[in-house]
């Protein structure tokens, strides 16, 4: 039976299910979803109903199979090219999946974005929600924060926006705003919505240049915009040019420092970091914060494999343990003149010290337990996602090589790992599979004025881990 609505016929030839082949790899590749999945979508979108309806029609001596005409190759490309004004339209599940690729798409190129969709009564009354993650997004790209906004018309925020369709660029107005009505709850409206997007749309928010720019999700291909170059694909690079500037920067420094060995400064596993730091006139401090211009820096001998995420203390009002020194005190042992805890902790299997984790996904607490059962300390979800993209929005793994010079140890820079925008969601699974572990440092010194010092709790990944948890990282060499 021929597919419905179709407006054109084409043979159905072996060449074809090649292509259709290796599209579905492109697809899987991008999205990680399985190989039968992206072959059904691949045919979908090419008007067949699934990847089984190919294959018996292909095995038809002479069979042709029919093929709407919004669905062929051609029309794709036009689309994509920005020929026509319109989407290509999908089906309900086609589009679910084309915006599952382009949020993976998003992601591979370090674009920071929120999301919302708007409603039918949304779009009538010229009035959207702006939801928890398009509030924290705005925040974190410093572009609004509507917790410092008062109630009322008066104080209503007006900002540069733009609508990127394929073949054009908008420009527009978003409203920020928080009614006197309804307790305050923050609302938000881009004007011109309406011609950009319809209720159900998945819409995307990106800051650039303090400028609000909304890309939709369900009615275009990112992907194919950046490989024919139309206007989304030249928004989309654009960003990752402005937004590597600094990147760059460093980049080129490192470059030239890593002409000649730098003498070591301090002494300890933390000298490397110091040494490299100074030699980039980065002031050593305790802040959580990036070391340069928004940039973290790790850098590690290359003999270590793990490298330190983050640190951070547990949720002592959620824990039975209320401070590190209490820990120290029921799980530590004597040694080198001191009381000690200094050991890995992982999920599943417990340590020499009875100590675990345990992740909780009902409740998304990771919980540390003693293998007695005892309950010893928790940390949130939310606590440790907010650390890891406070410190890693962006990161230089520098890694070097070690030499004795003249008794003094001196440091070679070999080569950087550039990660981006990590993937926040995959952070609470890796740890509940052990991928990253956390090490306790804890230490109470004897004498008379006693004291308990944390550098901890730390936790941690291997290195060749590190796509995992962040998107495709780069790698540069720093020696040729």
């Amino acid at each position: 039976m021929p597919e419905k609505n179709s407006k054109a016929s084409a043979e159905l030839h072996p060449s074809q299910l090649k292509r259709f082949k290796q599209d579905a790899k492109k697809y899987k590749n991008l999205t990680g979803c399985t190989h039968a999945e992206a072959l059904d979508y691949v045919v979908r979108e090419r008007g067949f109903s699934n990847w089984r309806a190919v294959v018996a029609k292909a095995e038809k001596p002479g069979a042709s199979q029919s093929l709407p005409q919004t669905f062929t190759s051609s029309a794709l490309r036009l689309k994509a090219k920005g020929v026509g004004s319109g989407p290509v339209v999908l089906s309900s599940e086609a589009t679910r999946l084309r915006v599952i690729r382009n949020r993976a798409l998003l992601v591979k190129y370090g674009i920071e974005y929120s999301v919302f969709e708007p409603t039918a009564t949304g779009l009538k009354k010229s009035i959207l929600d702006s939801t928890q993650s398009v509030r924290t997004h705005l925040l974190l790209e410093k572009f609004h924060d509507f917790n410092a906004q008062s109630q009322g018309p008066e104080s209503k925020v007006m900002k540069d926006a733009f609508l990127v369709f394929p073949d054009r660029l908008i420009t527009t107005l978003v409203s920020l705003y928080r009614p006197n009505t309804k307790k305050g709850d923050p609302r938000m409206w881009f004007r011109k919505l309406g011609k950009f997007a319809v209720a159900g749309d998945q819409v995307a928010i990106v800051i650039m240049s303090d400028k609000a720019y909304l890309l939709n999700l369900s009615a275009y291909d990112l992907d194919l915009g950046v490989a024919h170059g139309n206007r989304v694909g030249d928004f989309i690079l654009k960003f990752c040019r402005a937004n590597n500037e600094v990147a760059t920067e460093l980049l080129g420094l490192l470059r030239e420092l890593a002409k000649k060995p730098l003498k070591s400064v301090g002494y300890g596993d933390t000298t490397v970091g110091m040494t490299v730091e100074a030699a980039l006139g980065v002031q050593a401090n305790s802040s959580k914060l990036p070391d340069y211009k928004g940039i973290e820096l790790k850098v590690a001998r290359s003999s270590k494999n793990r490298s330190t995420l983050f640190a951070q203390v547990a949720d002592w009002t959620r824990s039975a343990c209320k401070s590190s020194a209490e820990i120290l005190d029921r799980y530590g042992y004597e040694r080198d003149k001191a009381f000690k805890l200094y050991c890995t902790v992982s999920a599943g299997k417990a340590n020499s010290q009875g100590l675990k984790f345990i992740y909780d996904q009902t409740i998304d607490e990771l919980q540390e337990v003693h293998e007695s059962g005892d309950h010893v300390a928790t940390w949130t979800g939310n606590l440790l996602r907010s650390r890891l993209l406070e410190k890693h929005a962006e990161t230089f793994w520098v890694q070097v090589k070690s030499e004795i010079i003249d008794e003094i140890e001196c440091f070679h820079l070999i080569s950087v790992t550039h990660t981006k925008a990590p993937l926040l969601v995959q952070l609470m699974p890796l740890i509940d599979e052990g991928v990253i572990t956390m090490d306790h440092l804890i230490k109470r010194t004897f004498g008379p004025r006693p004291r308990v010092s944390e550098k901890g709790p730390l936790f941690k990944i291997d290195k060749k881990n590190l796509g995992l948890l962040f998107p495709p990282p780069v790698i540069y060499s720093l020696t040729d």
